[in-house]
């Protein structure tokens, strides 16, 4: 089992964010262990989602809904020298952060035109506490109470320079870049959480970061609404990426 010396790597990203590309990457590395969304039974069992979250059920079934003892198990010991954690930002609901000043912190956003399409082909009427551009200004100022200094990514950059932008994320969690995170097999992951089939269709016909493309179909109205309190949030994350 690895020592404290274990280097765990926190990413806080909202959903539909290229995420679980960025778990499949880290995955690739011979000295990475990779978790799925540890904390999502704790949101689940928190909030009114689990009445309409794809999978819910099975969800709060099969995983620890105690969100101090997810922690606990993601501060305690593992097998390899680093273990990347993918989480979602509204997952954190009532924890105590103090653990974050021992682990990297990866704040990943993306635009919500681009963002908000793609969630609601799931969860058909999403709100602010769904797609977390607000928590992640609220994780940023509690980063900055703190003095914690977090690695902030725009998903578009990492699909237009998945190199460069592993390259960053890896120089500033201290450890090498490996040119095996650029690409997978294709299919599903041992790691992928029970959720997998309602959310990876994509990921799992991939074999590495997918080229971007901007979005071209109409911007649906219904979302407006959502995208005009989103924006200025994703603006502000912009500034520091």
């Amino acid at each position: 089992m690895a020592s404290d010396n274990t280097k765990r790597i926190c990413l806080w990203a909202g959903p539909r964010n290229i995420s679980t590309a960025l778990m499949y990457s880290f995955a690739q590395r011979a000295d990475t262990s990779v978790c799925d969304e540890p904390l999502y039974a704790h949101y689940l069992k928190s909030t009114p989602a689990n009445e309409y979250h794809p999978g819910a059920t099975d969800i709060l079934a099969s995983m620890e809904k105690d969100g101090e003892k997810v922690i606990d198990m993601m501060m305690g010991l593992h097998e390899k020298p680093v273990v990347f954690f993918k989480n979602m930002t509204h997952h954190l609901l009532g924890l105590d952060r103090s653990f974050m000043k021992n682990t990297v912190n990866v704040i990943l956003t993306r635009n919500p035109l681009e963002m908000l399409p793609s969630f609601a082909e799931v969860i058909e009427n999403p709100t602010m506490d769904d797609v977390g551009y607000a928590l992640h200004i609220n994780l940023v100022e509690s980063f900055q109470e703190v003095g914690i200094k977090p690695i902030v990514f725009d998903s578009k950059d990492i699909l237009m320079n998945p190199e460069k932008a592993l390259t960053r994320m890896c120089n500033e969690a201290s450890i090498s870049f490996d040119k095996n995170m650029l690409s997978w097999p294709a299919g599903a992951r041992n790691e992928d959480g029970i959720w997998a089939k309602y959310w990876y269709k994509n990921v799992h016909k991939s074999k590495g970061f997918m080229e971007y493309k901007p979005k071209t179909a109409p911007y649906p109205n219904r979302l407006k609404p959502l995208l005009d309190l989103c924006m200025p949030h994703y603006e502000k994350l912009l500034q520091l990426a």
